[in-house]
Order: C-alpha cells, then sequence, then structure tokens
C-alpha cells in the first residue's frame, strides 16, 4: 500500500510544477527583476510564515499536529532580519500584504483554528518546499544582487538548525505517514495540499502583475 508521504507527493506533483514554472519566480531566477520584487517577495512571506508560526505555537499540543511543530524550522526570526536589510529599519510601517496573501494566510489560520490535518498541508508545502527549492532563490539573490553569502537578505533560505536536510525530508515523510486518519481523511489533506499550491500560485500571480517582466 501506498504510503500517506508519497501520496500527498504524487498526487499535488501539478500543483507543485505549476508554482515552480510561475512566471514570477521564473523572472526572478532568470535574472529579469530588480532586488524590489525580491524584496516584496519577502514581504509576502512574512504574512504567510506569520499565519503559519502562530498556528504552530497554539497547536504544538495537538496530538496530530504537535510532531510537526519543529523549532528548527521556524522562519519569522529570519524574515524580519532579511525585512531589515531590505527595507531598512522602518520596514514595519511600510510593508504590506496583497489580497492574494492575506487570502492565503487566513486559510492557514482557518486551518489552524479548525481542521489541525488540513494544517500540515499548508505545513508541508512551505516548509518542505522552501527547504528544497528556495536554496534556488537563495543562490540567485546572492549573485545578482550581492548579499553576503547565507547572510543578510537571504537569512531566510538559511535553515542553520537542519545540518542534514535530506536526512530531515526523510523524518518528515515518517511523520507523514503516521498522521491518524480514515482514507477519506487524507484525501481531504492530499485537496487542502493541492489548495495550498493554488493559494501560492496566486501570490506568485499578483506579485507577477506588479512586477512585469523588465528587459
Amino acid at each position: 500500500m501506498e504510503s500517506f508521504s508519497t501520496l500527498l507527493r504524487t498526487a499535488s506533483r501539478e500543483q507543485h510544477e505549476e508554482v515552480r514554472g510561475s512566471t514570477f519566480i521564473g523572472d526572478l531566477l532568470g535574472h529579469r527583476l530588480g532586488v524590489d520584487a525580491f524584496a516584496r517577495y519577502t514581504e509576502q512571506l512574512w504574512f504567510v510564515y506569520g499565519a503559519l508560526e502562530s498556528g504552530a505555537r497554539q497547536l504544538a499540543a495537538d496530538p496530530v499536529v504537535g510532531p510537526f511543530v519543529r523549532p528548527e524550522l521556524f522562519r519569522m526570526t529570519a524574515l524580519e532580519r532579511d525585512l531589515e536589510y531590505l527595507r531598512g529599519p522602518g520596514w514595519r510601517t511600510t510593508v504590506s500584504a496583497l489580497p492574494a496573501t492575506l487570502e492565503y494566510a487566513e486559510r492557514i489560520r482557518a486551518c489552524a483554528r479548525t481542521w489541525p490535518a488540513g494544517y500540515i498541508a499548508h505545513h508541508y508545502t512551505r516548509y518542505l518546499g522552501d527547504l528544497s527549492g528556495g536554496q534556488i532563490i537563495r543562490d540567485t539573490a546572492e549573485k545578482t544582487w550581492g548579499f553576503p553569502k547565507r547572510g543578510d537578505g537571504v537569512r531566510f533560505y538559511v535553515f542553520e538548525e537542519i545540518p542534514n536536510p535530506a536526512a530531515f525530508k526523510r523524518t518528515y515523510a515518517r511523520l507523514l505517514d503516521t498522521v491518524p486518519g480514515d482514507e477519506l481523511e487524507r484525501q481531504r489533506i492530499v485537496a487542502e495540499c493541492k489548495r495550498a499550491y493554488g493559494l501560492n500560485n496566486g501570490m506568485f500571480e499578483a506579485l507577477g502583475e506588479e512586477f512585469p517582466l523588465m528587459a
């Protein structure tokens, strides 16, 4: 029988590829956008991870979500250091969330409040995505805009407390395989995972509209 971690990965592969192929990310990685676009993306992550990590703290004692609440994953401190570097010391008075970002963050909060297993779908798509593909963004930002290697501006992508990402991902997959629930519940989580990718893609589309292709 197929493990739940494998089911989650394979069933959401199409949505994952859509996110990876977004125009905004393609332009960012293709050196066609300026540092302001990168900073604006970092702002949106601050709102998304604010929802994700407030949810993690409130669910730390939950029997379903609790095992996934790992402090070594938390990104808010790193994001805030990056935003201070990118936007200056008064960044909190200037950051703003796009409507698509607000929708994304609110869905995470709703799952944290009412459906812990659904929250796991968002936890999975974000943290494992940034632990993996996020490293390409970090490398591009360092080379394109001269940020200090693994330093200010890209600290969000540096998981200092996870020295072996491959081993961590294997441990995470084993956690997914122990999530309780019948087949119907697991299919609901898969659907929420697809929704999470869709919300993320909506955020990228909004960023793409704000930063159209620059030669």
